[in-house]
């Protein structure tokens, strides 16, 4: 479990303190997915609910590790001009779908040491696996859904060129475009507000645990 707590806190930095993602951070994120996706596999850790959800985090790092591996082998073989435009979109959007899980993510397991530090026993019933589980695959799918939308609009502006002005296309471009600009827009919003939660969640157990 104290593997765990560090991945934990690394996790933090790299999604909730830093402003933005870094060479560094990734890395290290990538290598402390990788143990934990290791320790997990051990008889010796016990299935809660918080294993559950750090576990579906770690595998989170799955979406890093496409883009990077995409990456250098468009960069070793080389692809034409509109094939990289759409690949480089392609690999926004999975680096985007990893830092909105990761976040979502590490605030459910906040919100559950919450849980744990005050109300442990009327808490109970909800700390439970099944909804773990629940949890992490609602996260999923709406930011699989999220991603596909951004990428729906990457690929509508591709073609919106060639559309004509009157043709449906048209239309589906201006939505896609206005849905994808307002969730980008919700989602700048939500991360700001998901830090002040998260630091305000930590500061109630640090000080509580204090006066303990």
């Amino acid at each position: 479990m104290k593997d765990l707590r560090r991945y934990l806190v690394l996790k933090y930095i790299q999604y909730l303190v830093l402003s933005s993602p870094n060479a560094v951070s990734t890395f290290l994120g990538l290598l402390g997915s990788l143990y934990t996706i290791i320790i997990l596999q051990s008889a010796k850790v016990s299935s809660k609910s918080t294993v559950v959800l750090i576990s579906s985090l770690a595998k989170a790092d799955i979406l890093v590790s496409v883009s990077v591996v995409s990456e250098m082998v468009v960069w070793t073989f080389g692809v034409g001009t509109s094939s990289t435009a759409f690949t480089s979109a392609l690999l926004q959007d999975l680096l985007t779908a990893n830092t909105h899980i990761s976040c979502l993510l590490l605030s459910c397991v906040a919100f559950e040491a919450y849980l744990i530090t005050f109300f442990p026993t009327e808490s109970r019933h909800l700390r439970t696996v099944k909804n773990a589980r629940l949890t992490s695959r609602t996260i999923w799918m709406l930011v699989i859904a999220e991603c596909a939308l951004f990428q729906t609009d990457d690929l509508l502006k591709a073609s919106s060129t060639s559309a004509p002005t009157r043709s449906p296309c048209v239309l589906l471009f201006h939505f896609s475009s206005m849905a994808a600009a307002l969730l980008r827009s919700l989602s700048y919003f939500l991360g700001i507000l998901l830090r002040i939660v998260n630091v305000y969640i930590y500061y109630k157990i640090f000080f509580s645990m204090s006066n303990r």
